[in-house]
């Protein structure tokens, strides 16, 4: 939502818990200069995902395609996420 990749859209890959982020891939790549080991690897510069704050993130509905936040409903005993604009289940 903000930042350089705003607008764009990915899939999360990995949640990170304990320090509130998110990696999404093709978001939020930086640049990683790398030396030459003795062990054959060559140097260079490889490109790195880093983790996004989840407040930086939202979700979009399948359904309509639009940024919306996530409701709850019970439906047939069991609690499952809806969105908020389009009524959907998610």
């Amino acid at each position: 939502m903000t930042g350089k990749d705003r607008g764009q859209t990915g899939t999360v890959e990995l949640v990170l818990e304990k320090t509130q982020a998110v990696l999404v891939s093709g978001l939020n790549i930086f640049k990683k200069h790398t030396k030459p080991r003795q062990e054959g690897e060559k140097g260079g510069i490889i490109d790195k995902s880093r983790p996004l704050s989840v407040a930086k993130v939202a979700l979009i509905c399948p359904k309509c395609n639009q940024v919306t936040r996530v409701g709850w409903q019970v439906a047939g005993g069991q609690k499952v996420r809806i969105c908020k604009k389009c009524k959907s289940q998610i």
